[in-house]
């Protein structure tokens, strides 16, 4: 009975280790599927249907991107990272933020004051009528929500999921 017991933990200890690492590899999320739509230059529409990106996008993009899901706090690969650089669209590649304008928001969250300009992204009513959802401009993945108690200069605080970002180093294009 005592190994029993202690083998079924170590089951569980290596399953939550899997899924813990599965959520924060890097490569993992951004290892998709032959993507022909994935372009950081291109930023005619995306309009594809949610069939067509389950086909091209991993899992867990597809469920925050396709499914306006949200990842829990601290897991994302994004939340911590203080490098410099540009994020994209994991979904299409789209332009979305520059680094400078990351800050620490305190939610676990990637938190950014501004989107990288006018076209970025674009605003919408969340369903559930009280908050300001925020999609990809260029393809509509839904990206996270936008939020009135951010830092200066514009007060806005852009809490995204790292699901459907692609961050891309200074001197890495």
């Amino acid at each position: 009975m005592f190994i029993i017991r202690k083998l079924s933990m170590l089951i569980i200890v290596a399953m939550v280790a899997t899924i813990a690492y599965a959520q924060v590899d890097p490569d993992l999320q951004q290892k998709q599927k032959k993507n022909p739509y994935y372009s950081h230059t291109d930023t005619k529409a995306v309009n594809l249907t949610n069939a067509q990106w389950k086909k091209i996008l991993t899992p867990g993009t597809y469920q925050v991107a396709r499914e306006a899901g949200t990842e829990r706090p601290y897991t994302g690969k994004d939340w911590n990272n203080h490098n410099k650089g540009t994020y994209y669209c994991a979904a299409c590649g789209h332009l979305l933020y520059y680094s400078g304008a990351k800050f620490e928001s305190g939610t676990g969250w990637p938190s950014f004051y501004q989107p990288a300009n006018n076209a970025s992204v674009k605003n919408k009513v969340d369903p559930d009528g009280e908050r300001k959802e925020i999609a990809c401009a260029r393809c509509g993945a839904h990206l996270g929500h936008v939020f009135d108690d951010g830092p200066k200069p514009t007060g806005l605080r852009y809490c995204m999921n790292s699901a459907v970002l692609d961050f891309v180093p200074d001197g890495k294009k």
